[in-house]
């Protein structure tokens, strides 16, 4: 007896594994999905700018990469004792405008190196509702508490959507061809829009991104995480307590759900071993400097040295 209806899920074309190198851009929920790449020692780098959830937004930063078009004394503003971007996420906000511009663009050189020989894209988009400056006209990343009244809100059509994907994607094959793009849609429900508004906004993102993906079949995949969590995790004992994120053991099961798919079966059991030393070095001993804890220190570093010597890139 099933007591969830299962979303299925088609194995990837290209496989990640250990020699892979992969890129996470997007919402809070791709970070919580690099944080699974970092403890099971994939090569990774998530979100160099910061969380950004619009395509537009995410578009903007690639362009920039794309175009090699650097971040001047016009792109940022001093607002609350910090220097700020509309472009990134307040993160990386300084109190140093110098220092914070030249950060800026050692981020876009630093990026568009890794994205040369990035095997694989993984892009979360969160919304579909953004913020278009007053003054510039321009979509901006993130606020940074500015006055409101600077900003119209409004939602991004499905078209608009779609051609800003499809820009993003053009944009990163310009700089490397052969990487593969993941696609998925944060189960984090944006209620502050409203919960009607919330639906609205997920379905334009999923509409376009399915039909991006139509049209990009060897190269672009879409990953279910917002369908898992609304139907296989239909039970808010999988929600935080702000009752909008995933819990960790939904994330926990989303992963799962993601690297059984996407990841070569061939690459388990090099995580299983991952695993297996990442608990044993979480592990707090009542009494470590006895000779048995010597003893189960010296064998874990054992593991770590033989599997660091198999896979140059793993690292503990």
């Amino acid at each position: 007896m099933n007591f969830t209806t299962k979303i299925p899920i088609q194995k990837h074309n290209s496989q990640i594994d250990y020699s892979s190198t992969i890129v996470l851009l997007g919402s809070c929920f791709a970070e919580s999905m690099g944080e699974k790449f970092e403890y099971f020692k994939f090569q990774n780098w998530v979100n160099p700018f910061g969380i950004i959830f619009n395509p537009v937004s995410i578009e903007q930063i690639i362009s920039r990469i794309a175009k090699n078009e650097k971040f001047t004394d016009e792109d940022v503003f001093f607002h609350n004792e910090l220097w700020h971007c509309f472009e990134v996420h307040s993160e990386l906000s300084s109190p140093n405008k110098e220092e914070f511009i030249e950060i800026l663009n050692q981020r876009l050189e630093d990026l568009k190196t890794y994205l040369a020989t990035t095997t694989h894209v993984i892009i979360t988009y969160g919304t579909s509702w953004v913020y278009r400056n007053k003054t510039s006209q321009k979509i901006v990343a993130n606020c940074h508490k500015v006055s409101q009244n600077q900003f119209e809100k409004e939602i991004l059509s499905t078209d608009e959507i779609e051609i800003s994907i499809t820009n993003t994607i053009q944009l990163i094959e310009s700089i490397n061809p052969d990487c593969q793009f993941i696609f998925t849609v944060s189960p984090v429900r944006h209620i502050k829009d409203g919960f009607i508004e919330n639906n609205v906004s997920k379905a334009h993102l999923i509409t376009a991104l399915h039909q991006t993906v139509n049209n990009k079949p060897q190269t672009a995949n879409y990953f279910p995480s917002y369908e898992i969590m609304m139907d296989e995790l239909r039970d808010y004992r999988f929600y935080a307590n702000d009752m909008l994120h995933p819990s960790q053991i939904a994330v926990d099961y989303i992963w799962i759900q993601f690297f059984e798919n996407y990841v070569a079966q061939s690459q388990f059991s090099t995580m299983q071993e991952v695993c297996d030393i990442q608990k044993a070095l979480a592990h707090k001993p009542f009494n470590p400097d006895t000779k048995q804890h010597m003893e189960f220190n010296k064998k874990i570093g054992e593991k770590i040295k033989k599997l660091e010597s198999k896979f140059a890139s793993i690292r503990f």
